[in-house]
């Protein structure tokens, strides 16, 4: 099984930390965020690993060589320019001749990927897309009133959104789809897609997963995988 994870992101939003170390390469805990992805995408039956690099590469290159020391065969794919989420992928569409997973560089899951590689084995979709289900409370409740009375008041139920998990699993078919060495983002795959009236599965994952793209985030990563994780709700 293959997986492609987009470690190429200039990492402003976690800035100063990045101005010296690459995202990807950012320790949670006693490892970097990338040698958690990738063992846990080895448990889950991945032999092969590209990295989609373009900020600091050579720190990406340096750190993880071949990749043997994870049990995988590793390969560094550098863009020129940056090419996007989805862009990437054309530079080594050669290297994808079977179903494969790609995941974004910040984000910290313990998705099935098993199960979410089964799900979507079950449909012709080039596309299927990982979702998350993020509940955040409403802390107000509204005020009703006529003048300067109070007629009612209202408390707000907690808002439910569901959110891209910055993590699918695609078919070879895709690159139909993708242009060559243009910027082209996973959201512009996701619209064309619908456009075309192509399909788009959508696997609704439950596991923890955590985007660590802010300081805050970064942080909170750091206290979780301290308490050694299982899950989230």
């Amino acid at each position: 099984m293959k997986a492609v994870i987009l470690a190429g992101g200039l990492g402003t939003r976690l800035r100063p930390f990045t101005e010296i170390i690459p995202k990807p390469l950012l320790p949670i805990g006693e490892k970097a965020v990338l040698e958690i992805q990738i063992e846990h995408l080895k448990a889950h039956g991945v032999d092969e690993v590209i990295l989609a690099t373009n900020y600091k590469s050579d720190y990406i290159e340096n750190f993880f060589g071949d990749g043997s020391r994870y049990g995988v065969r590793l390969t560094i794919s550098k863009e020129e320019e940056p090419l996007g989420t989805a862009g990437p992928l054309s530079l080594v569409k050669d290297r994808l001749d079977e179903p494969f997973i790609v995941m974004n560089g910040d984000v910290l899951s313990a998705i099935n990927f098993t199960q979410f590689y089964d799900f979507s084995a079950q449909s012709d979709s080039l596309l299927s897309i990982a979702i998350k289900k993020v509940v955040t409370p409403f802390a107000f409740g509204d005020i009703f009133f006529e003048g300067d009375f109070v007629t009612g008041i209202e408390e707000k139920p907690d808002l439910v959104n569901y959110i891209l998990a910055g993590i699918y699993i695609m078919q070879p078919g895709i690159f139909e789809l993708i242009p060559d060495g243009e910027y082209f983002g996973m959201d512009t795959l996701i619209r064309m897609m619908l456009e075309r009236k192509l399909a788009v599965r959508k696997y609704e994952m439950t596991e923890y997963w955590l985007d660590i793209g802010r300081v805050d985030d970064f942080e909170k990563a750091q206290e979780l995988y301290a308490g050694k994780p299982t899950e989230s709700d």
